[in-house]
Formats: structure tokens, sequence, C-alpha cells
């Protein structure tokens, strides 16, 4: 009986016609955009489904799958794509932002005070000439750092590979000195870092002893720290706990001819905890908004009350009182609490008095999470007392961009962990003469530093010589002029930054 049917096979040896013809049939998922495309007219608009049968009925015929974007085409006028242009979708390494520039280009960019965690550069010259270096390379850029040798390269290098003196360089640039240094923890940053640090050892946290070590240690590095930048020997240096950041510049940086000390975030308990250990701060972008707002409610009371001095019962109605006023100040602070507009600012002999706080704050270390117990990260371009050295990590990338019909070859230079103003403008240099003038970097800054940019009141500080005896602070005289000016950025950082004929062009 079971041999009279057709397409029966007990033993399975061989697939049924029937279960062939399934197989042979499109997917639906395959069948879908054809059929999509035919059930529509030249118009556009929906006709006759060309094959009856059953469909969704929870969809209309207009939700067929749209076809592809066209791919982006680059803006008018440019005769080739930007390097950063066309990236295949799987390389995260290289993004794609096409900025809008400045209209003038300029021989030199901004100051940036914000710490970047990654740069990555391109050019259409290779990078060949920061790969691999040899011992005596990298020795000659540890003693080159160490001894604030000064590096003066020529505008255009013939054979960047063959050239000692700027391998010797690059090494040169890329050294920080950091503490307290724990191989196995990602010191930097340290707001939002409680999910990288989570999991990993921190025998700490539970040993009061070994905390009161690592706090008297830090003590003593962070001291040191501010002994080298009173004495001109430091340019500036970072506190970075896991709430806020402190920027420490000396006399000259920034336009100011005393040492600054900017805090980012802050909060209404840091400042009171300040305002009772008698140091004395300003808030800028909270006391220009309240200028602001204190104008036009003066001006508003008056024109409000005159009309009930007219009528006589001026005395019967009750007036704001100072309390009222102070309650209504203090709540426009809380406000910007956690917020970049918190930026405090000290100055003169009260950052000494800051660095005592600091020093005391029992709030300063996290009592709790992943943090608990671990002292602020302290970054710094010079040598201190307990300091460790360490080196940005860098690698080069090669991606083939398409080109019109045609795929050309873009190298890439990728810098990553705490680049410090400095660096920046060190590597940009090494830059300007091994690729001929002509490169494009984008960067990635970590964004509660980026506040540091904001432009001071500068008739509070004024400026206008700058102090000859930052040379011996161990920076290049160029990156010292740098950061001697004033930040133009406002509250934000470089984003993109391009040299094209050795003229810079940023996008912040």
């Amino acid at each position: 009986m079971c041999a009279a049917v057709p397409g029966y096979s007990p033993g399975f040896k061989k697939p049924p016609e029937t279960l062939r013809l399934k197989r042979k049939r499109l997917r639906r998922s395959e069948a879908a955009a054809p059929a999509a495309a035919a059930a529509r007219s030249p118009t556009g608009e929906p006709g006759p489904r060309p094959f009856p049968g059953r469909r969704n009925p929870f969809s209309s015929l207009d939700n067929a799958p749209r076809p592809a974007p066209a791919p982006r085409q680059p803006p008018p006028g440019d005769s080739a794509p930007h390097p950063l242009w066309q990236v295949p979708a799987g390389d995260h390494h290289l993004p794609v932002p096409v900025p809008d520039f400045p209209s003038s280009p300029r021989t030199e960019f901004p100051v940036d005070w914000s710490i970047k965690t990654r740069i990555l550069f391109t050019s259409s010259q290779p990078f060949t000439w920061a790969e691999h270096l040899k011992a005596q390379e990298e020795a000659q850029g540890f003693a080159q750092h160490c001894r604030a040798t000064e590096v003066n390269l020529p505008q255009s290098i013939q054979e960047p590979k063959l050239s000692t003196e700027l391998r010797c360089a690059f090494q040169q640039s890329l050294i920080y000195w950091l503490h307290p240094s724990l191989p196995w923890l990602q010191l930097f940053p340290r707001i939002g870092a409680d999910r990288k640090i989570a999991g990993k050892a921190n025998p700490w946290s539970h040993d009061e002893e070994l905390q009161q070590v690592l706090m008297s240690e830090w003590s003593v590095s962070f001291t040191s720290l501010y002994n080298l930048l009173k004495a001109k020997l430091c340019p500036y240096f970072y506190v970075c706990t896991y709430q806020f950041t402190v920027l420490f510049r000396a006399a000259g940086l920034a336009g100011s001819d005393g040492i600054t000390a900017v805090i980012s975030p802050t909060t209404r308990g840091l400042r009171e905890a300040m305002r009772n250990e008698g140091i004395e701060f300003s808030l800028p972008f909270i006391e220009e908004t309240r200028d602001r707002k204190e104008q036009g409610v003066s001006d508003d009371e008056e024109e409000s009350f005159s009309w009930l001095e007219e009528m006589g019962v001026q005395d019967k109605i009750k007036k704001p009182d100072a309390i009222s006023i102070k309650l209504c100040k203090e709540k426009h602070e809380v406000q910007m609490d956690h917020k970049p507009e918190s930026l405090a600012l000290v100055r003169g002999i009260n950052t000494f008095t800051l660095l005592n706080f600091l020093i005391n704050c029992k709030s300063l270390v996290a009592s709790a999470g992943p943090q608990a117990g671990l002292p602020p990260t302290l970054l710094s371009p010079v040598a201190f007392r307990g300091a460790t050295m360490q080196t940005l990590k860098a690698r080069s990338i090669n991606v083939k961009t398409q080109v019109h019909s045609s795929y050309k070859d873009i190298f890439s230079l990728e810098i990553m962990g705490p680049v410090m103003p400095h660096s920046l403008h060190s590597l940009t240099m090494l830059l300007t003469s091994a690729q001929k003038g002509a490169f494009s970097a984008v960067l990635y800054a970590h964004e509660p530093t980026a506040v540091f940019n904001a432009r001071l009141d500068m008739e509070r500080i004024l400026h206008k010589e700058i102090c000859t005896d930052l040379t011996r602070c161990g920076l290049h005289p160029k990156t010292l002029d740098q950061l001697a000016g004033i930040s133009a950025l406002g509250k934000s950082s470089i984003r993109f930054l391009e040299m094209k004929d050795y003229a810079y062009t940023w996008k912040p």
C-alpha cells in the first residue's frame, strides 16, 4: 500500500518530488522586493497584484521595502572626497565627519585645554616613520624628554622613515607622567569609569591602613607638583577625581599673570566646603548669567512699583526680603550642579589653600563602589616625586577609500591615551614636517574637561606680558607660546583639525 503512494520514500534516501519543488521556490524575502516593485505603476501608485495569493492582512500595498538610498556624494566643488569619506562600514576606527571650516586658514590652531582620549591622524602620505622604532631611538627619545631637549625639524623631510631625528622626537612627544601607577587599572578617565574598573583587583577597598598609605604617597606627589608649578618648572597639571577634574596652570599661561586653578563640574556641597575653608573663588558662568538677570529684574521692579507709589499703597505691599533674594540666587546656582556651567575659578594664593583643602577632603576619594579608596589621578607633562613615566599608545592603520571609480590609499596614525595639550601641539609639529604640511585629525575629548577652554574674565586676570621664566618648564618654545594664549573655543573643544599647505583649519 505504501509503495502505491507516489513520492513516498520510507527510508528517506531520496527526497520526494514535492519537497524538491518546494526547495526550488524563492524565499519570501527574496520575492518580496520584485513583487512589490511590480505591484507599483511607473507613477509610484500601487498597481494590481501580479498574482493572486495570501498576503499579510495587517500590511498595506504601500509598505514594500524601499530601495537603499544612493551613496553620499562629496560636496560640490571638491575634486576628490575628503580622506575620511567612504570608510568601510566595518571599520570603526575611521569616523566620517564632514565639518564646516573657518573661512580663513591660520598658521596656528587655538590652544585646547581639554584632555583627549583618542586622536586619529590621516594623510595621503604613509606613517611608516612612526612604526617599529629601534631600541636606540626609543632610548634617545626618553633621554631627550628627561633633558628637555629642544628639537627643531625642517619644514619638509624628504625621507621621513630614514630620519632618526624625527623618530626620536616622536618618541619624546608620547611621554607623560602619572600617579598613582597601577598597571592593571585604567586610571584615566576617572569620571564614569566604574564600569571599566569593576571586577579588577582592588585590595585597598577594605583595608584602611593601605588606603592611608596610598593617600599619604598621593599627598606627597600632589605637593611636589604644586611646588614645581609655583617655581615655573611645571607648566600645568591635572587632578582627576571620580567626581570632578582640576586644572592647575602656572603664571603666564592662558593669559594669566598668576597661578590659576579651574574646577569642573562642581556641586553646592563642594562650593560650600571651599567657602568654609576660606577659599575665595568665582563662578564665571553663573555670575555672568546672574548679572544679566539682575539687571533686567531691577529695571522691571522700578517700573512695577512706580504705580503703587502713585496710589500711595507702596508701604502695604510686601517686597521680597534679603533672605528670599538669597534663596532665589542659590536655587539658580544649584540648578547648575554637575554641569559645565558650574566651573569654579581659583586664583593666586587661594590655589595653595585649595591644595590643602583637596589633601584633607574626605569626599575626594570614593567611599564605596569600584573606585573606593583609590586616590585621584595626577597627570603632568614633567616628572615629579612619585610619578611613573608612561607613553601614549600609537599605531598606524592603512585603509582604501573609493574615489570615483577607483580606490585610493589612506594612511592613518592612531594615538590612544590621555593626550594633554602639549602633546597635541608637539605631534602636529612633527606631522607638519613628516607629512609635508598636509594631514587631518579627528579628536575625541574627555567631555568634562572641554569647559576648561572657556574664556575667563580678562578684566580681572590682567596678563599682557608672558613670563619668560617658563622657558625652563621643559616645553618647546612654540608649544609654550600657544599655551600662553587665550583660548577662543568657549565651552567646546576641537573636534576636527586639518592642515593644507601648512595652514590650519578646525571645527569645534
